[in-house]
């Protein structure tokens, strides 16, 4: 039996209800196997990091806590309000407000890296094909060390993560309960990890813990070929998709990115964090709201690895946006630059460097000069 609505245009992303198990035990389906992803599963060998061997990442390793931002002031929005500088004049209350604030982006990159676990886990349920299933297999098993390496950090830096933001945790329950793997793969294959790929290149980039830049390059090591998978999908799918069909995966993605641009980092989801600080929590969405507009949006998406900008070219590189949907995302980025920018994602480079550092490691007798793996 189908899952509803799957849309599929190729067999290899042919799927079952999730409680329909008789059908992976149809002897016609071990005989046929897709070797469309066999490069991405092959090449985890030359990607294998284990976060729980120090030879690969120490979790021991020290950072000043109290006399140094883990991530730049100007990546902390509150602080750029004349209302929280006003208070929190105190040198090391601010290193204190923005380390508190960043606890936040880690817990919701944690929280997102156990979204990803499950989804992948829940695709290995449903895809017939053994090679598709496969690299499901594969991917939850680099997402369950994604989760632990991010849990690891966290409880090094501040001891614990905080609660999921709701539009967040929301997003993550929609997508992994959706029986479509069409709303699975562009939901988290292509949004959620593109936008992924966007925060760990800009932490990389940023960041003042040496921990935290090695964490997101392993981490990025992965979710390079995670992207790939959804790259694929796209591929063999766009072309094929009836108008109707078109619209109907359109509109997902666009209801996916303006949920993720709209909630994921406003200020609304950190009243918590004000009110622990002594601060208005009202004053402060406020002022933000002043800062933070379209204009300053279309401003910030000029840059290379800002997340929303990354997941606006995932989508113009699928096929995926039309003139139907063109308008809402040319409110913030030029889409006929972005075509003209070609394929390579923002933090590919990164991610070879991190896989040249995996293979010293794991092929030390023989290190091999291998590319991100693509079909």
């Amino acid at each position: 039996m189908a899952a509803d609505g799957n849309i599929t245009k190729d067999l290899i992303y042919d799927a079952v209800a999730p409680d329909d198990f008789e059908s992976m035990l149809e002897l016609d389906r071990y005989g046929a196997r897709s070797t469309a992803f066999d490069k991405i599963i092959s090449a985890t060998h030359d990607h294998f990091w284990d976060p729980l061997d120090k030879k690969y990442i120490d979790f021991d390793e020290p950072f000043d806590m109290e006399n140094t931002m883990i991530l730049p002031e100007k990546m902390i929005g509150a602080l750029r309000t004349d209302y929280v500088n006003g208070i929190l004049t105190d040198p090391k209350d601010r290193i204190r407000f923005a380390n508190a604030q960043t606890l936040r982006t880690f817990s919701s990159i944690l929280h997102g890296e156990q979204g990803a676990l499950n989804l992948s886990a829940s695709l290995c349920h449903v895809l017939k094909d053994q090679g598709a299933q496969e690299y499901a297999a594969n991917q939850t098993r680099e997402e369950a060390r994604h989760v632990t390496a991010f849990a690891r950090y966290i409880k090094a830096r501040w001891g614990r993560p905080v609660e999921c933001g709701p539009i967040l945790k929301d997003l993550l329950v929609e997508i992994i309960s959706a029986p479509e793997v069409y709303k699975k793969i562009i939901g988290m294959q292509m949004l959620v990890e593109g936008l992924a790929m966007g925060a760990f290149a800009t932490v990389f980039n940023e960041t003042n813990d040496p921990l935290a830049k090695k964490l997101t390059q392993l981490v990025m090591t992965d979710e390079a070929f995670h992207h790939k998978f959804g790259k694929i999908w796209a591929d063999r799918t766009i072309p094929h998709l009836t108008e109707a069909e078109h619209e109907i995966i359109e509109m997902w993605a666009a209801h996916c990115f303006q949920t993720l641009l709209f909630n994921l980092v406003a200020p609304t989801q950190n009243v918590g964090l004000y009110e622990e600080f002594g601060l208005d929590p009202d004053k402060v969405i406020a002022e933000m709201a002043e800062i933070v507009n379209d204009e300053t949006r279309r401003e910030e998406m000029k840059e290379q690895t800002n997340i929303f900008r990354v997941l606006v070219k995932t989508l113009v590189n699928a096929g995926i946006i039309t003139d139907r949907t063109k308008a809402f995302y040319a409110t913030y980025v030029d889409i006929d630059e972005l075509k003209s920018e070609g394929d390579k994602m923002v933090g590919d480079d990164i991610a070879e460097e991190g896989i040249k550092y995996l293979q010293a490691i794991n092929f030390a007798e023989k290190a091999r000069a291998v590319l991100i793996a693509a079909e």
